[in-house]
């Protein structure tokens, strides 16, 4: 893409609500676009940046053997439950809420149990590991404060 078809410009500052270094820098080039605090937008910029970045992990997480996967951001209060990471007390992080029929669900912040879960109807051997698995998620966290940017540890 030429440089002259990016409708982004460059910002001399960034959103004077933006406390994280990492998006006020990201911001002010031009590869991200704030919606709200803690919620951001890829410009085509930013977009093509993480294309790469994902091309290099997918490259090498092939090359160990591990295989791609997507799962639902949709996920069963049940299988939550067996880890004891529903309830708020826990973790406060779920945007929860039920679907027509009654059922329970949270939007994922996380993958480990809802793999598990998948993984299980699959591995009925020893025979069957060691799996590796791996998939590019957006997370969805429901923070009180969003204080880290597009980055989180």
């Amino acid at each position: 893409m030429r440089l002259s078809k990016l409708f982004t410009k460059t910002l001399k500052n960034a959103p004077a609500d933006e406390v994280a270094k990492n998006a006020q820098l990201l911001i002010r080039a031009g590869f991200i676009y704030k919606v709200m605090a803690g919620v951001y937008a890829y410009t085509p910029l930013g977009f093509g940046v993480l294309e790469n970045i994902k091309a290099i992990v997918r490259e090498e997480m092939n090359n160990i053997g591990a295989s791609e996967l997507i799962m639902t951001s949709l996920q069963k209060k049940e299988t939550w439950e067996g880890t004891g990471r529903w309830d708020d007390e826990v973790v406060d992080v779920w945007f929860k809420t039920a679907l027509k029929d009654g059922t329970d669900v949270g939007l994922a912040w996380s993958h480990e149990e809802a793999i598990l879960e998948m993984l299980q109807q699959f591995a009925k051997s020893y025979k069957d590991f060691p799996v590796a698995v791996y998939q590019f998620q957006t997370k969805l966290r429901n923070e009180l404060r969003a204080k880290s940017g597009i980055m989180r540890g």
